[in-house]
C-alpha cells in the first residue's frame, strides 16, 4: 500500500526514478484505486480484466491498444495527452511503437496481466504495481 503524500507528486520526477518497461509504479491512491505510471515500449500481451475497466492517459509518446470486441478486432491510437478506457471483459493488447510514458488508473491489487492472458513474455512485469523508490 502506498502512503498518501501530503505534498504534490511530480509525475516527471516519479518517472525519473526507474527505467524498467511495462513495470508500473504506484504514485498515489484514490479511494480504492491506484494511480500508476509506467514506461512502455514494444508489445505487452493479450489480456482481460474480468471485473474492472482500465483507464489510460498518455503522458508522452504514443500508445496503441488492440481490442478484440464483439464486432471484431480494432486498434485505438492514443497520442500524447489522449485518454481511453478499456471496458471490463474486453481482451486487449497495448503496444508502444516508441518509448512512451503512461498513467493508468485501476483498482488496487489489479494485475498488469489481467485475470486471463497469453503467456507472459520476459519483458513484461506481472505485478499489481510497485511502490515509488
Amino acid at each position: 500500500m502506498t502512503d498518501m503524500s501530503s505534498e504534490p507528486i511530480s509525475l516527471a520526477q516519479a518517472l525519473a526514478t526507474f527505467t524498467d518497461r511495462w513495470s508500473p509504479r504506484i504514485v498515489t491512491t484514490v479511494n480504492d484505486y491506484d494511480v500508476r505510471v509506467a514506461k512502455v515500449e514494444g508489445e505487452h500481451l493479450w489480456h482481460v480484466h474480468d471485473h474492472t475497466d482500465e483507464f489510460f492517459l498518455v503522458l508522452d509518446g504514443e500508445l496503441h491498444i488492440a481490442l478484440r470486441e464483439t464486432a471484431g478486432e480494432r486498434t485505438v491510437v492514443l497520442p500524447r495527452g489522449a485518454v481511453f478506457t478499456v471496458p471490463r471483459g474486453t481482451e486487449h493488447k497495448p503496444y508502444a511503437p516508441v518509448p512512451t510514458e503512461i498513467l493508468v488508473l485501476e483498482p488496487t491489487g489489479t494485475s498488469t496481466v489481467g485475470d486471463r492472458h497469453d503467456e507472459v513474455p520476459g519483458h513484461v512485469d506481472a505485478t499489481t504495481g510497485h511502490a515509488l523508490a
